[in-house]
């Protein structure tokens, strides 16, 4: 086969953006002449971020459905889909791609069914322990489904699943950092246990308010902190320190650019359960309290974070109970060398490598078989 050429699909949040790029970067990787084409939603994220990773991009009038499903609003978003799907084959056929990959979000809905409509084998990849309600409307149309969690046949046909783990940031894999060095670029002593606290690509509400009603006790404990607020919660949470006494074991940032040194800094992270997170801190071994956020589809976060409790591979503290319990469980657990230990250890037996590359070569097998 000559050259390749792969539409990928999806988007909305970091958690479904990283692993799309992540796949596309592996097949230029493995077929430097592959052809990709995005589709994603207009005016979501992927429209900034797929261009900035160096990939073309067209975007879709698609937007998610309003829970409850009955509600009437759910109309307009149906018209919209269709209009999508229609536009998705436009794009298709002009692109003439030998196989098409869904991430999960709004936008591979409409393409990948298109895709399928017009013959073109389909990949989809599902980050979560409970599938997205997008993934599940198009199992019996992929040839090929990509997990990251045992038990899947729950929601997919058993005989396509094929366990690979979920891509991550390739750059978050640097083996030459040393802990101490990574401490001090932040500011922070060298030896102190430092807690790193993340929200996701926008942030939490309950994390930020959490730390910042406890920002005292965490000022005077034997710590020190990276803490991460996000860029749509940073000037309050500036505001509401510079109420306070200065503290000079928390460093506050609104976004981290190098988190491959902050994660390298950390002894403990504090973290949403969305699968990117979860899948990176596996990756990295680090042990971790996570907070699922209750705000997303089917509560998979919840099931995410219990995937990792029940291996003893991370703690829980639910969003409702946060401001209550968190930063009591993080400062204990901080303290408890033989936990984060066994918390690390227990989190790098679930981690899958090379999940990039491994989707990578499905998808060309795929591609390969369609134009025999």
């Amino acid at each position: 086969m000559q050259e390749l050429r792969v539409i990928i699909s999806g988007g909305g949040t970091g958690g479904h953006i990283f692993p799309a790029i992540s796949i596309a970067n592996a097949l230029k990787e493995l077929r430097p002449n592959t052809q990709i084409l995005f589709i994603g939603a207009k005016d979501r994220m992927e429209m900034q971020r797929i261009p900035a990773a160096g990939y073309d991009i067209v975007g879709l009038p698609i937007r998610g459905l309003i829970r409850p499903l009955w509600k009437p609003g759910n109309i307009g978003i149906l018209f919209d889909f269709i209009k999508s799907k229609h536009l998705a084959k436009k794009y298709i056929k002009k692109f003439r791609p030998n196989v098409a990959v869904g991430v999960g979000g709004y936008a591979s809905s409409a393409t990948l069914n298109a895709a399928y409509e017009l013959g073109i084998p389909c990949l989809i990849q599902e980050q979560n322990s409970f599938a997205g309600l997008t993934n599940k409307s198009l199992a019996q149309k992929a040839k090929k489904i990509c997990v990251a969690y045992e038990g899947m046949e729950r929601f997919f046909p058993k005989e396509n699943i094929m366990l690979t783990g979920n891509p991550v940031r390739q750059n978050l894999l640097n083996e030459n950092l040393i802990v101490e060095e990574c401490r001090k670029n932040f500011g922070l002593s060298p030896e102190l246990p430092t807690l790193l606290i993340i929200g996701g690509s926008l942030g939490a509400r309950t994390i930020n308010e959490s730390i910042l009603s406890h920002y005292e006790e965490i000022s005077q404990a034997p710590i020190q902190v990276i803490w991460q607020t996000g860029g749509y919660y940073y000037e309050h949470i500036k505001k509401e320190i510079s109420k306070k006494s200065p503290a000079s074991n928390i460093v506050v940032k609104d976004f981290i650019s190098n988190m491959d040194q902050a994660y390298k800094a950390a002894d403990l992270v504090v973290s949403r359960a969305g699968a990117s997170s979860i899948s990176e801190l596996c990756l990295l071994g680090k042990p971790s309290i996570l907070v699922p956020s209750p705000n997303v589809a089917e509560d998979h976060q919840t099931h995410n974070a219990m995937a990792l409790v029940n291996q003893n591979a991370a703690l829980m503290v639910r969003d409702a109970e946060a401001n209550q319990k968190l930063v009591a469980i993080a400062l204990e657990t901080l303290q408890n060398n033989t936990l984060l230990c066994t918390l690390g250890q227990n989190a790098s037996k679930m981690a899958y490598k090379d999940s990039a590359l491994t989707i990578a070569k499905e998808v060309i097998k795929l591609a390969q078989e369609n134009n025999k």
